[in-house]
């Protein structure tokens, strides 16, 4: 079943009927919601039952026949019950919000816990209230002993630092629970700033002024929202005329950065000013480098020169090209002029009848529907925005009467102050303070405080017990009893006027209490002076309450008379409005038609645009024709003219070859057909060759055209052929480009009278709008206009009185009839200036034609003058401007200054290698020097050797004996200084050969 119930029938072996079906086991297994049985089988020895559902389940059941009941059963299976069809099944549980048997028993284990927490939460209670009561009871004690036994109360708390950690936990618990309820008091804001934007915000009230001594008094003006429309349709506006302004304002920055680029320097600059600055060293130059660099700087400036005064010739040369060019011509007409008078036709208007049939109608003055929308919602616009300057005013001037309420409150106090101190005779009236009315403050009625909002949730909560419906608007009637029971105490209430009186009252106690003592003649004499003194100050201070009321009220009258005039302008504003509605219903009306006319001209104007870009493609290709067709013909003129060259003179072939130059064309052209044909044709072109032969037997004689005859010339015959194919072809090409353009001829053709259909439709749909646009302006003018007129205005007078028909005048503004008369007075004076100037430059015209010969004269003589002064000077004419501009080499005056900084710099090197060799000298004088001094020491030992050796020999001979011991020293000495002078010796060698 659905429900996932099984049910098992018992069946008897009578067989089956109705009877036997009512008794059953019923047994729900499966999920009674998504535990649809989906198959139910037996096993193979049919033992068991086997159900499966859409839950996922599978069950088994074992089957036992009646024969073989189980021998031990397990379970007792109840006999089936009878009758259940009539009991009412089982109602599921449909409620979302049930507790499933999961969430049961976790409710219940919470319930548990709660319950047992507040039981410890009882005992807890219970023990402090014991102790409260304990502590109570020693404070009682406390007090019921004398006073000297006493304890103070601080002596019962046991640490102070208690009570402040409860006071910082209490603070820090107060800090949480305004953050956790942060977001919801911002939320909770939010809301209420969203609710008065919406209806707070948006009422409107009317705020009426009344005057203080007078029953005059001023209201607002009630403000009509602009609408969506209208506002979307000006902001729209408002943005293409912004993004106008704007293409405007990039395009002049474009132009003036255009200006504004710097002119590029010549090459020869450039290099000039990088030599001068490289050349720019702190160091003392030498004489030639400054000599160098004066030809350089003198070069620099020739350059320079030079340039200025090419600029100066290419300037005058582009003078004299723009004053050529800017010559008028003859039939010339002043632009300025032209575009003046183009002006004025446009922009002077028509001043003739608008019923009248001459009466034209310009494109700027013809009036559609969105122009209309337009000037309805601009004068919207300026009607709301002269109402809410007037509104502003008076808010301005209640502002102002509470203002002056507050000073009069302040000033009536200090009178009060003052007449304390005065005798009730000598009192003077003290005006009344005035108070505002209900109407002057209307925005009260919305405001509320937190009395109010209680006095309407108690309603509320009264309205909800009740269970009646909600009439009426009990915030209201609860904020209007709140704001008529409890004025403000700044308008002066009645509780501060008891205060005052009270106040009036001590001090006039305290006055009496002075009296009773006798004063002295000193003090009379101040009680006199202050007296003086009070009493001037008292009417000073009313003098000036009554200047505060009368200029307040003097304020408001003023602004009365204003507005009077505004409501006048309003109206006058009002029926305009209302003009301009009737007008756009007509114009709404006659949209219609009116847009299928400009689409006809529009649609009639793009395709006489697509025409002539047609028409002119077409006369394109056909030129382009006919060039290809005069090209071909000159083609197969030069192909005839090349033929006839080659003939030559006295040809005896030429008959032959002219015949067969110009034969095969009718040949080659029943060729081509008789391919289309077929076979049929094969006997025409076997005539026509018989009659081709017949033909060239003229002379009786017969060729065969496909093979070159004895005696001709076989390269002749062979560009006759080919001269021959290339005509054909010439011919071919000249036939197909004829036709083409014959059918490009037709299409111009067809073309044109195409387009001239379209510029008739073009001027009928153009005619047929002009008579719509009179139409819809006779429809408009058929409007009746109010014009509010004073007596004074009416000029149109019939024998001194009003005329009964205004129908044939006309209404014109003062400003419009004073243009008039003031333009034909400006008319007159331009046409006699304007003859005054014709006359000037007539005569200036003349002069100019005289000094024109003049200086034509004069320039021819002195241009004879100078061409004999050159032949004089140098035999022929000389064109001063080239030899201006080639006066100076500069190629050649650096090649100059480059060759003397080359012989600068081989001075430098020579001089550095004079100095080179003048050291070298100086170091071989030394040696030199050094070389003689070890001559000199040579031969001085020379010279002690001679003498040793002198006496060497004179001690042998006498003294031998005693020579005999110091020999050996002596030998030894002897080879030492031998040694030495061997040295020196070779040093001298080696010295000599240094300076060789």
């Amino acid at each position: 079943m659905k429900d996932g119930s099984l049910r098992a029938y018992p069946l008897s072996g009578k067989g089956f009927s109705v009877d036997a079906l009512k008794d059953y086991w019923y047994l729900n297994v499966h999920d009674n919601d998504n535990g649809q049985i989906r198959g139910i089988c037996c096993s193979h020895d049919d033992r068991c039952l086997i159900t499966c559902g859409e839950d996922g389940n599978i069950f088994t059941f074992d089957l036992w026949s009646e024969e073989e009941p189980p021998e031990e059963p397990k379970v007792t299976i109840p006999r089936p019950r009878r009758g259940l069809e009539k009991e009412k099944a089982t109602e599921d549980i449909e409620d979302p919000d049930a507790y499933t048997i999961e969430k049961y028993k976790q409710k219940k284990e919470h319930e548990r816990k709660m319950k047992e927490a507040e039981e410890k939460k009882n005992k807890k209670r219970e023990e402090l209230s014991a102790l409260r009561k304990d502590f109570n009871f020693l404070l009682q004690k406390n007090q019921e002993l004398p006073k000297h036994m006493q304890l103070h109360r601080e002596e019962f708390e046991m640490d102070r630092r208690i009570f402040e950690e409860l006071d910082r936990q209490t603070l820090q618990r107060i800090q949480l629970v305004q953050k956790q309820l942060a977001w919801e008091h911002e939320k909770q804001f939010i809301g209420l700033q969203k609710l008065q934007t919406q209806f707070q915000d948006s009422l409107e009230f009317t705020l009426t002024v009344h005057a203080i001594q007078s029953h005059h008094q001023i209201s607002t003006y009630s403000l009509l929202a602009v609408s969506e429309k209208y506002a979307q349709d000006k902001k729209h506006d408002d943005s293409k005329w912004a993004a106008l302004k704007e293409k405007w304002t990039a395009l002049k920055e474009a132009q003036q950065a255009e200006e504004e680029i710097p002119r590029k320097t010549s090459p020869v600059h450039r290099a000039f000013d990088h030599e001068a600055e490289r050349l720019k060293t702190p160091e003392v130059r030498k004489i030639t480098t400054r000599y160098i660099e004066s030809r350089r700087q003198k070069i620099k400036r020739l350059v320079e020169k030079y340039d200025a005064l090419k600029a100066k010739i290419m300037k005058r040369r582009a003078e004299w090209h723009e004053l050529y060019k800017s010559k008028p011509r003859d039939t010339h007409e002043n632009s300025r002029d032209a575009e003046e008078i183009k002006e004025a036709r446009e922009n002077i208007g028509c001043y003739r009848l608008k019923s009248a049939t001459n009466y034209t109608l310009t494109e700027d003055m013809r009036i559609n529907t969105e122009k209309k929308m337009m000037q309805l919602a601009i004068l919207e616009e300026l009607i709301l925005k002269a109402k809410v300057n007037m509104n502003e005013e008076i808010v301005s001037l209640r502002d102002f009467k509470v203002s002056t309420i507050d000073e009069i409150k302040s000033l009536v106090k200090e009178v009060k102050s003052i007449q304390a101190n005065l005798d009730v005779s000598e009192h003077l009236p003290v005006p009344l303070i005035p108070q505002l009315h209900p109407d002057e403050v209307p925005e009260k009625i919305v405001e509320f405080n937190s009395e109010v909002l209680l006095k309407f949730k108690e309603e509320q909560e009264a309205q909800a017990e009740l269970k009646e419906p909600l009439e009426g608007c009990p915030s209201s009637r609860a904020f209007r009893h709140v704001f008529l029971q409890t004025p403000p105490v700044e308008e002066g209430g009645p509780m501060a006027q008891a205060g005052d009186a009270a106040a009036v009252v001590t001090e006039q106690q305290e006055a009496f209490d002075m009296e009773d003592a006798e004063p002295t003649e000193m003090e009379l004499e101040i009680l006199k002076r202050e007296k003086i003194k009070n009493l001037y100050l008292q009417e000073t201070l009313i003098k000036k309450i009554n200047t505060l009321v009368i200029n307040f009220d003097a304020e408001l009258r003023l602004l009365r008379h204003k507005k009077l005039k505004m409501d006048a302008q309003m109206k006058s504003a009002d029926l305009r409005c209302i003009t301009c509605c009737e007008e756009l219903l007509i114009l709404k009306k006659l949209e219609i038609h009116e847009d299928l006319l400009e689409e006809q001209i529009c649609v009639l104007i793009n395709e006489q645009e697509d025409i002539h870009s047609k028409l002119k493609n077409s006369l394109a290709q056909i030129e382009d024709r006919k060039c290809e067709i005069v090209m071909l013909e000159e083609r197969e003129k030069a192909l005839y003219a090349s033929f006839e060259a080659s003939l030559g003179e006295d040809n005896e072939f030429a008959d032959f070859l002219t015949d067969l130059f110009k034969k095969e064309v009718e040949y080659v052209e029943k060729e081509a057909a008789g391919r289309g044909a077929g076979e049929e044709n094969e006997n025409e072109e076997k005539a026509d060759l018989k009659t081709d032969e017949e033909n060239y037997g003229s002379e009786g004689i017969v060729f065969d055209d496909s093979v070159c005859p004895e005696g001709c010339s076989e390269d002749l015959f062979l560009n006759t052929i080919q001269l021959q194919r290339q005509r054909i072809g010439i011919e071919k090409a000249l036939a197909e480009e004829k036709k083409v353009a014959a059918g490009l001829k037709k299409e111009y053709n067809a073309l044109a009278i195409k387009a001239k259909e379209i510029q008739t439709n073009l001027d009928t749909t153009n005619r047929e709008l002009e008579a719509f646009q009179w139409e819809k302006l006779r429809r408009l003018n058929e409007l009746d206009v109010v014009v509010p007129l004073r007596l004074h205005q009416v000029q149109c007078l019939v024998d001194g009185e009003m005329p009964h028909d205004f129908s044939h005048t006309l209404v014109f503004t003062n400003q419009s009839l004073q243009y008039l008369q003031n333009r034909i007075v400006d008319l007159r004076n331009e046409k006699i200036m304007q003859r005054e100037i014709h006359k000037k430059a007539k005569e200036q015209h003349k002069q100019l034609l005289q000094d024109k010969k003049e200086m034509e004269m004069e320039i021819q003589e002195l241009e004879e003058r100078c061409n004999n002064l050159m032949m004089e000077k140098f035999g022929r004419l000389v064109d001063f401007e080239a030899v201006q501009v080639h006066s100076v080499n500069i190629p050649m005056e650096q090649m100059k200054v480059r060759i003397m900084e080359k012989e600068n710099e081989h001075f430098m090197e020579l001089k550095e290698w004079e100095e080179r060799i003048v050291v070298l000298q100086h170091q071989l004088t030394e040696l030199t020097k050094e070389n003689t001094s070890k001559l000199h020491q040579l031969n001085r030992f020379c010279h002690e050797k001679h003498q040793l050796e002198t006496e060497l020999e004179s001690l042998t001979t006498g003294q031998a004996r005693e020579l005999e011991g110091s020999l050996s020293a002596d030998i030894k000495e002897t080879a030492r200084l031998e040694s030495r002078l061997m040295h020196i010796t070779c040093e001298v060698a080696l010295l000599r050969e240094e300076i060789s």
